[in-house]
């Protein structure tokens, strides 16, 4: 996966459109977020997705920088979240997915702190 590819799946995300990242999603894929329970399939990782934004008011990620091993991508990035409540909060993620040889996405991983977005 180019780097272009990789940009184009976080374009995806900070658009806030779950519709759009669906579009990248093998029918069958996987998204586990955190420690939270895997959503398998399509259209539960778009509802999962449209109920996570439904909890900010929008995000924003920097590359920091990304390798590809096989199928395999593994990105590190700086994601800043807006808070419902108007403040921004900063945390570092790692994304780990995997695609097939149709370049939709079949497995992908977050792995991230929130508690700074959630904080009180």
């Amino acid at each position: 996966m180019s780097d272009d590819a990789v940009r184009r799946v976080f374009r995806s995300v900070d658009s806030f459109d779950p519709d759009d990242f669906g579009r990248l999603l093998a029918e069958d894929a996987t998204l586990v977020f955190g420690n939270a329970e895997p959503l398998a399939g399509r259209e539960a990782i778009v509802a999962g997705l449209r109920e996570f934004y439904s909890t900010i008011g929008g995000l924003q990620h920097r590359i920091v920088r990304n390798w590809r091993v096989d199928a395999d991508v593994i990105a590190e990035t700086e994601v800043t979240y807006r808070r419902l409540d108007g403040k921004d909060a900063s945390a570092v993620a790692v994304s780990i997915w995997r695609t097939r040889d149709d370049g939709l996405i079949s497995d992908y991983r977050i792995f991230v702190d929130l508690a700074p977005v959630y904080a009180v």
